[in-house]
C-alpha cells in the first residue's frame, strides 16, 4: 500500500496519484485527509484511489498513523508514504520496496541529499538538517543526511509498531530515535525528490526555531521514557 497524507493539496495530489500508479500499478493508494478545506476530497474523485476522510484534524502524525493503522489491519506486508505535494519521486518507490524485501531493513528512508548535485531547498530548511544531524549521531551512532525525509517504507514487523504508536505533529526525527530504541534496522538509501510548486511549507524563517524546539523536546522524551521492550508505546 502507498499512503498518501494531505491536507489542502488539491492542486498536487492528482498528480501525485497519478504518478504512483504508473511507478507500481499494483499498489492499493489511500489518501488519508487531515480535514482539509479546499477541494483535497473532490481531486482524489476517479483516480482509483481510496480516501480516508478524519472526522478532525491530527496533524502530520495522527494522519500517517491513521494509514499505517488501516494498512496493519488490512494484512499489508509493505507500506511506502509519500506526500501529497509532490516533493517525492513515485517512481523511486520500486527502489523502496526492493530494498525492504531483499536489503535486511525494515525502514527504509529515501534521502534527498544522498543524490549527486541536490540542492538544499531553502535556507531554514538546511539550517534544520545540520542541526537534526548534529542532534541524532550520538544518539543512532551513526549520520542520517536526511532526518525529515517522509519518503519512507516501512515492512510488517514495523507496520504493527507504527500502526500502533506514532510521532506527533512533525514525526520524522522523532521517528528515528524511536526505531533506534527498538531496535529496527533501518537504512537511508538515494531518492530524487522536487521543489514543492503548489502550497507552502509549514518550515521557514518564522516557525524554525518553534519547530526545531519542539522536535528537541520529543527527541529526549522518547529518549527518556524508552524501557526496552519492543512494542511498548508511549502515551
Amino acid at each position: 500500500m502507498v499512503i498518501i497524507p494531505a491536507h489542502n493539496e488539491e492542486c498536487a495530489i492528482r498528480r501525485v496519484i497519478e504518478s504512483v500508479r504508473v511507478a507500481v500499478p499494483g499498489a492499493e493508494v489511500l489518501v488519508i485527509d487531515d480535514l482539509s478545506t479546499d477541494g483535497t476530497v473532490t481531486a482524489v474523485a476517479g483516480t482509483g484511489a481510496t480516501t480516508l476522510q478524519l472526522p478532525i484534524r491530527l496533524g502530520l502524525g495522527g494522519a500517517v498513523q491513521a494509514g499505517y493503522k488501516l494498512a496493519f489491519e488490512a494484512g499489508y506486508d509493505y507500506v511506502v508514504r509519500v506526500d501529497g505535494d509532490g516533493q517525492h519521486e513515485p517512481r523511486e518507490i520500486p527502489k523502496v520496496l526492493e530494498r525492504l524485501q531483499s536489503g535486511g531493513a525494515e525502514v527504509v528512508i529515501g534521502s534527498r541529499y544522498l543524490e549527486p548535485g541536490a540542492q538544499y531547498s531553502s535556507l531554514p530548511r538546511r539550517l534544520g538538517i545540520i542541526f537534526f544531524r548534529l542532534l541524532l549521531w550520538p544518539i543512532l551512532g551513526r549520520t542520517i543526511y536526511d532526518p525529515t525525509s517522509g519518503f519512507i517504507g516501512v515492512n510488517r514487523r514495523a507496520l504493527a509498531v507504527l500502526s500502533r504508536t506514532f510521532p506527533l505533529d512533525y514525526p520524522e526525527v522523532e521517528l528515528l530515535v524511536v526505531l533506534q530504541r527498538r531496535r529496527f534496522r533501518f537504512e537511508e538509501i538515494p531518492a530524487r525528490m522536487h521543489p514543492r510548486t503548489t502550497g507552502y511549507s509549514k518550515l521557514d524563517l518564522s516557525t524554525s526555531f518553534t519547530y526545531m524546539t519542539h522536535v528537541l523536546l520529543g527527541v529526549f522524551v522518547n529518549v527518556l521514557r524508552f524501557d526496552g521492550r519492543v512494542g511498548r508505546g508511549y502515551r
